[in-house]
């Protein structure tokens, strides 16, 4: 069993964290995934976009702001199991790659480019993104991923223009 020591100095085990925080935080366990948790959990965050195409801007916006709230919070209570930044969690490229087709069509070439633009910018990791992750309380955490989601989106979005 894994635990972790709190600010408090009282040990807390991954027993704590509920059934709902485990499958918010990891988005559907695909944190859990042996190779590439981050990508996986991208990857599961593009399956509403593929099954409602017709998502409309303001719904996505919707998702994106209590993904980025709820996923603070589990971020905030997975760290005091497992450290900062575990890598088990991945609301955050959830988020994050809401945050890419925010303002993109739903299209197959869109959430391709998308999600691989996405990958590589939080991979990299360019500034401020990589600042950011230095904030406490899971706004690390989220933050950094909101950036790359912001660089991913605008990229996709100015090729499309070129082509």
């Amino acid at each position: 069993m894994q635990e972790a020591k709190t600010q408090q100095g009282k040990v807390k085990s991954q027993n704590e964290l509920s059934f709902l925080t485990k499958c918010i935080a990891t988005v559907f366990y695909s944190g859990y995934s042996p190779v590439a948790p981050g990508t996986a959990g991208s990857l599961v965050a593009l399956i509403p976009l593929i099954i409602f195409p017709d998502i409309t801007t303001v719904v996505l916006f919707v998702m994106v702001v209590v993904g980025l709230l709820i996923g603070v919070w589990v971020s905030r209570k997975f760290e005091t199991v497992y450290g900062d930044d575990p890598q088990v969690v991945v609301i955050d490229e959830a988020v994050g790659m809401w945050v890419t087709m925010l303002f993109l069509p739903i299209t197959w070439f869109h959430l391709g480019a998308g999600f691989l633009l996405f990958r590589i910018f939080d991979i990299i990791k360019p500034p401020p993104a990589r600042q950011l992750e230095s904030l406490s309380g899971g706004w690390g955490i989220m933050l950094d991923d909101i950036a790359a989601g912001v660089y991913a989106g605008l990229t996709v979005y100015f090729i499309t223009l070129f082509i």
